[in-house]
């Protein structure tokens, strides 16, 4: 966990919620190892991309949904607060569960990466970990810098114990429990 100078957290938790409430509705806010993140807006190729998955989610598993930037309590201990590019649970599994859902009943994770500098480690290692570390059977990672899809899958003890990277155009299977198979031909168009 990022620690302060005085080796701790940047605030509580619960502080953190409170100022995530209270943020306007045109910010997104994380806390991802003890310190604060904005999550970057997301652009139009970034919000085709959550829309292609969704319907190919939809298509091949109509009994679960993909929920876009649903909040969910991440790290050991749920300690850590996330908004995953998409959630794939059951259908109405978040229903009354509030702004910050436990992670138990998610599927799969997952994040494109935005066009930033810190897309590599908060993407491709912090929140990665934290959905390991919170048992998330499957995590999605499509990186639109280097034009790949990487599977993380059996999670334990804080890491994902597999990984499988595929290039665009590939065909991907996603393991069980998630079960589906992407043709990623379609991202090609969404790269800069």
């Amino acid at each position: 966990m990022t620690r302060s100078a005085a080796g701790r957290p940047q605030m509580s938790v619960e502080e953190f919620e409170e100022l995530a409430h209270a943020a306007p509705e045109t910010v997104r806010l994380e806390f991802i190892n003890g310190k604060l993140e904005v999550k970057p807006v997301p652009d139009g190729d970034h919000g085709a991309i959550v829309m292609w998955l969704l319907k190919q989610c939809m298509q091949q598993r109509p009994e679960l949904a993909l929920y876009p930037e649903q909040g969910l309590k991440v790290e050991g201990y749920r300690t850590g607060r996330v908004r995953p590019d998409g959630a794939l649970v059951p259908e109405d599994h978040f229903v009354g569960q509030g702004e910050w859902a436990d992670p138990d009943g998610v599927l799969m994770t997952v994040e494109v990466t935005s066009y930033d500098d810190d897309t590599d480690r908060r993407d491709g290692r912090e929140k990665r970990d934290g959905y390991a570390a919170a048992g998330v059977p499957v995590y999605l990672l499509i990186d639109r810098d280097t034009c790949e899809v990487a599977v993380y899958s059996e999670p334990m003890k804080g890491k994902y114990r597999t990984r499988n990277s595929y290039p665009y155009g590939t065909v991907v299977e996603i393991p069980d429990p998630v079960g589906i198979t992407l043709d990623t031909d379609q991202l090609k168009k969404y790269v800069r």
